[in-house]
């Protein structure tokens, strides 16, 4: 980012940190996202991006439905976007190493790579990526995403693929963070049935907003997790023009399902599971058969604390 007589200009990381830089268009006023090389897209995939508060179960969420994606016969490869690499260890039984520690590695010589060093078969065949993240503190989250998916298709990794899931850490909104965006189709942001996630969700709709721009990106709808009810998502999304296109309680077996190092669809079969392996196979369904765009809009901090009962 550079900075001139005060204003923010935004610039675009290509290659390499320190690399050219391309002419981009902000994502509306104010922006000082990071944008990704032009030439580097997810051309023949559906792309999902899973967004949502810290903690509310995106990695469980994003895994089990690219485990029911692949059961619906498509060819899925999940992306982890977070420094602690653990989206996809219930798919691999293991902490797989990152894409950012393999670079490093070979000093940043990508073609010194093969797919192994870096990509590894999960469940049911879904292929997982963790993309890790920069140096605490130091780097920026938009140049890990923008290395793993350029390697990915430097290696012709995404021309065989269906559809591509980004988990993506937390519920950051800056330009780091937000740059999964720029690669998808649609945006699925889960919550919980409380303020916080509520709260977090109302800004992760202002950045897909921001990004949508400029970028194909739109809204593919809320899912419910962790959650008895969802009295407080639904009125939410009501007053500012969203759905809900599914709902995973607060059941046990999705907790354990975590410990074990296991997807639903590998843990022991009961009646509650199968509704919830059910829920999973619809939600792939009807995204893969297309959702339509979802256009929201998000309120001020103010309007939701008010809206949600705070004084």
């Amino acid at each position: 980012m550079s900075m001139t007589n005060g204003n923010r200009i935004p610039l675009s990381p290509v290659g390499h940190a320190g690399g050219p830089r391309a002419r981009v268009k902000p994502d509306g006023d104010g922006s000082v996202q990071v944008h990704q090389d032009p030439q580097v897209n997810i051309d023949s995939a559906k792309v999902f991006a899973v967004y949502g508060k810290g903690g509310i179960g995106k990695s469980t969420t994003s895994s089990n439905l690219s485990v029911a994606f692949s059961k619906l016969g498509k060819r899925v490869l999940q992306i982890g976007c977070d420094p602690k690499h653990d989206s996809t260890f219930t798919l691999t039984k293991q902490l797989v190493p990152t894409v950012i520690d393999v670079l490093e590695s070979v000093d940043f010589h990508g073609e010194e790579l093969t797919p192994d060093d870096f990509v590894y078969e999960g469940y049911n065949g879904v292929m997982c990526v963790e993309a890790g993240g920069p140096p605490a503190g130091t780097g920026c989250g938009g140049y890990v995403v923008g290395q793993t998916v350029k390697l990915l298709k430097e290696h012709h990794l995404l021309e065989d693929t269906d559809v591509v899931i980004f988990d993506v850490l937390g519920d950051v909104v800056c330009g780091g963070f937000a740059a999964p965006l720029q690669h998808a189709q649609r945006a699925l942001i889960v919550t919980a049935n409380d303020f916080d996630s509520i709260f977090a969700m109302n800004r992760i709709v202002a950045a897909i907003q921001a990004k949508s721009k400029n970028y194909q990106v739109r809204v593919g709808g809320v899912i419910a997790n962790r959650s008895a009810a969802c009295d407080q998502i639904d009125g939410f999304n009501n007053r500012i023009g969203l759905d809900r296109v599914a709902h995973f309680p607060d059941l046990d077996v999705i907790r354990l399902s975590r410990l074990k190092k296991s997807t639903l669809f590998e843990m022991e079969p009961s009646p509650e599971l199968d509704a919830v392996q059910e829920e999973y196979m619809r939600l792939a369904q009807s995204l893969w058969d297309g959702v339509e765009p979802q256009y929201a809009a998000p309120m001020k901090d103010r309007e939701i604390f008010d809206f949600l009962g705070f004084d």
